[in-house]
């Protein structure tokens, strides 16, 4: 980074943006945030402390003048947030490249962001993805969690090893549908008939759709629904289980509210068989039923959890928990995706992230960093047989 502090450039001014946003502003003293439509950041400007300065500009990626003008205000080692949808990060992301920036997205890797390492590093540059709620706040507990059994010399025996990771995000009061969207339900219903990959009794496993493999689970003492999401088996190397004989669980998913596969019966048996139209005029019709009320509370739920088991029988095990709730423009959802964001951000500001692609640190002191930091801002963790 140059000598000067790099300036910060936060690109959609979302529902999931306005906590991290605004910290952000209040603790370097100054933020602009781009977006199409400024409704929502002049809202966010109004919650920056008097100190601060969070500025608003207009940025529209398919128009070549607003590009240029956002091009024009990027300085070699400024630091650009894409809150925008997943496809197009890789397009900021090339930005960054011209511009000689970093980048920060909340988004799961891929592909396209994957290749551009090499450019990234040759320039200095650190592209910091998947570090929002999940992905995000799961790999810093995860980390922490095998950290731990490393410690407590359970990894690399040949243990009976299971290992879960579920979160989802809900309303605190539940309804006759035991569920509610904060956007438009297209990701989740298109999400829903993806297969997902995992590890089930000890083999890697397909499971079609979401709604073939919901389980339930107690935490802490109240049942969810749970099922697997997207693919768990690239995770084993990345949270380096690749050596582990006896892995017998190994999963990320979707937490629900009790009661959820039953409520989604009818939504099911339409989705087997729906086209993409289909889904859309779905996600219409459930979007003018079951979108939040204004001041309603949403809640969030992240659990992490391994069970080790020698092969006496003895069992050691240890588990993460985040449970949160909020509303209005500190939502749930915001508070956790944008914290976590805002770590990131504040991490490149000083210094502490290497050069090149990366996902949420693995380094466990930086990982206890942001969980310092978000907990200062009231998401609140709990324990077992760990310390945070």
């Amino acid at each position: 980074m140059s000598s000067e502090k790099p300036s910060i450039h936060w690109i959609g001014a979302g529902l999931a943006s306005g906590p991290g946003l605004v910290s952000l502003a209040n603790k370097w003293n100054e933020a602009t945030v781009w977006d199409m439509v400024l409704d929502r950041a002049h809202e966010l400007q109004k919650e920056v402390s008097a100190d601060a300065t969070l500025n608003v500009k207009q940025l529209n990626l398919a128009d070549e003048a607003s590009l240029k003008n956002f091009r024009d205000t990027l300085n070699n080692g400024d630091i650009i947030i894409s809150m925008l949808p997943a496809t197009f990060h890789v397009q900021v992301a090339h930005i960054a490249l011209d511009e000689k920036c970093h980048l920060v997205t909340s988004s799961y890797l891929n592909d396209e962001m994957v290749v551009l390492n090499d450019q990234a590093v040759d320039k200095g540059l650190s592209f910091v993805n998947e570090v929002g709620l999940d992905p995000g706040i799961d790999h810093l507990l995860t980390h922490l969690i095998f950290d731990e059994a490393r410690k407590n010399g359970v990894l690399g025996k040949g243990n009976q090893l299971d290992f879960i990771s579920y979160c989802g995000g809900f309303p605190v009061i539940t309804n006759d549908f035991a569920y509610k969207f904060s956007w438009t339900p297209l990701g989740v219903l298109t999400a829903l008939k993806n297969p997902a990959q995992l590890i089930q009794d000890g083999v890697e496993t397909t499971i079609p759709t979401a709604w073939e493999n919901i389980k339930e689970i107690a935490i802490h003492g109240e049942t969810f629904e749970a099922y697997a999401n997207r693919n768990s088996i690239p995770f084993v190397k990345e949270y380096a289980l690749e050596n582990e004989t006896n892995l017998r669980t190994f999963v990320r998913g979707t937490l629900r509210l009790s009661g959820w596969e039953a409520a989604w019966q009818d939504i099911f048996k339409v989705m087997e068989n729906a086209t993409m139209d289909d889904l859309k005029n779905l996600s219409d019709e459930l979007w003018s039923k079951y979108q939040y009320d204004d001041g309603e509370e949403d809640r969030v739920v992240l659990y992490v959890a391994l069970n080790s088991t020698d092969e006496n029988g003895d069992t050691w095990e240890t588990s993460l928990t985040l449970d949160t709730t909020g509303t209005g423009w500190r939502s749930a959802m915001a508070n956790t995706v944008s914290y976590t964001v805002a770590e990131a951000v504040s991490a490149l500001m000083e210094n502490r992230l290497s050069a090149g692609v990366q996902a949420a640190p693995h380094d466990i002191d930086e990982a206890r960093l942001w969980l310092k930091g978000l907990n200062e801002k009231g998401l609140e963790f709990k324990a077992v047989n760990i310390e945070l």
